[in-house]
């Protein structure tokens, strides 16, 4: 907040950016008592009629103050990052400005799936200062009419969603007469809006919660329930690999931010994603293949013989850290994973510095080793026929191991 004093002469001393912005033209003193003075233009028909800091009035206030009285006229926001600007028409919310990056329509265009990176900068160098954004992409073919005016709608009413997290800022409402330009038809009243945006403040609070950030990567963990929507089901063959962020994904799936963020709270709910803070990176080449063969069998056995023992994980990674050279040296730093699978990644970089035969040879030794070992529980935990079926996938595993790593005598 701005400080300014009075001189011996009555004069204020403005900064450099408050006199650029006010210019030449003449103000008039439109309110004051001992603790506060409002100047303004001298303009009836442009009238500032309101004016004051984000507090103790929050935004979901005003807008019901301007509804209920069914104003008309334009109600600016000075923000810590930008400014916004929503324009009444009878108390309705009928179009809205901002400045922040994330909120200009190209920018809602590409998140949402709309048009391409280098076809919005081409759009952008031609209409620069000679028309506007919008006309340029539709004349161009980027980007459909229709898909057009669903984005300016959805961008007015996303101005107003993300106002109602702001706390701090000033506002003031101008009376005024609005042109045809400034005036669309949203999908809702502003009764509704104000109702939605409380919603969504609540409900993205909650989301966040499980989410973390929006850069981070959802990652799949192989839980597939089968009563999925089709957009979870898109989302999911998406978001499995784990090497996409979240905010990314949106836009993969044409879905905009508040709805992607909702889709992804539920399938994090279901368990079927996991948050990471680093992409994962897929494991090539053979060291990938072997990796993939033992880890399907450590989650076979695990999931059967937890059923029976709930004490398995904690015997395991007893075992991973009591084993002898070489293997420690392998499986080092290494626990299982919630499904009875290994950290692939972990167990590369244990082994990173050798020829490619040795990785090879140690790591089938190593898993070979520990798949040895469950193999036992399976026979200890489990009932002779269920173990018997079990055990001969283990051996056929080891085989194709072998015939991988060129050791089948």
């Amino acid at each position: 907040m701005d400080k300014f004093t009075l001189d011996k002469k009555g004069q204020i001393a403005l900064s450099p950016e408050l006199q650029k912005l006010l210019g030449d033209e003449p103000l008039v003193n439109l309110s004051c008592s001992q603790r506060h003075l409002l100047l303004g233009r001298e303009d009836p028909d442009e009238q500032v009629v309101i004016a004051g800091f984000l507090g103790d009035m929050l935004v979901p206030d005003l807008l019901a103050f301007f509804n209920m009285f069914r104003r008309t006229g334009i109600l600016h926001f000075n923000l810590a990052d930008g400014e916004k600007s929503l324009y009444f028409q009878n108390g309705e919310i009928v179009f809205a400005t901002s400045t922040f990056p994330s909120e200009d329509l190209g920018e809602i265009l590409f998140s949402t799936g709309r048009i391409e990176r280098e076809a919005l900068d081409h759009a952008r160098q031609i209409s620069a200062g000679r028309t506007t954004l919008g006309k340029v992409l539709v004349e161009s073919g980027a980007v459909s009419p229709k898909d057009l005016w669903l984005t300016v709608r959805t961008r007015v009413e996303g101005i107003v969603y993300h106002l109602f997290a702001a706390e701090t800022g000033s506002f003031a409402f101008r009376a005024n007469t609005l042109d045809s330009e400034q005036i669309i038809r949203l999908s809702m009243s502003t009764q509704n809006i104000i109702m939605e945006g409380l919603r969504r403040q609540d409900e993205g609070a909650l989301f966040m919660r499980k989410i973390i950030s929006l850069d981070h990567f959802p990652r799949g963990t192989e839980k597939v329930p089968a009563d999925l929507s089709q957009d979870e089901k898109k989302f999911y063959t998406y978001a499995r690999p784990g090497r996409v962020a979240a905010r990314d994904l949106f836009r993969k799936c044409g879905m905009r931010e508040f709805d992607g963020m909702r889709l992804l709270y539920g399938l994090l709910e279901k368990r079927m994603l996991s948050m990471e803070e680093q992409p994962a990176t897929e494991i090539g080449g053979d060291l990938g293949q072997v990796l993939m063969i033992y880890n399907n069998v450590l989650k076979a056995i695990y999931s059967r013989v937890t059923r029976r023992f709930s004490g398995f994980s904690e015997e395991i990674n007893h075992f991973l850290r009591d084993l002898p050279q070489p293997y420690s040296f392998v499986l080092r730093d290494v626990e299982l994973k919630e499904d009875g699978t290994l950290d692939g990644h972990r167990i590369v970089q244990n082994l990173a510095g050798l020829e490619e035969g040795d990785k090879k040879k140690l790591l089938a030794d190593a898993l070979g080793e520990l798949v040895y070992m469950e193999s036992m529980a399976v026979r200890r935990e489990l009932e002779a026929t269920q173990a018997q079926s079990l055990i001969a996938r283990v051996q056929e595993i080891s085989n194709r191991v072998k015939d991988l790593v060129g050791r089948n005598d």
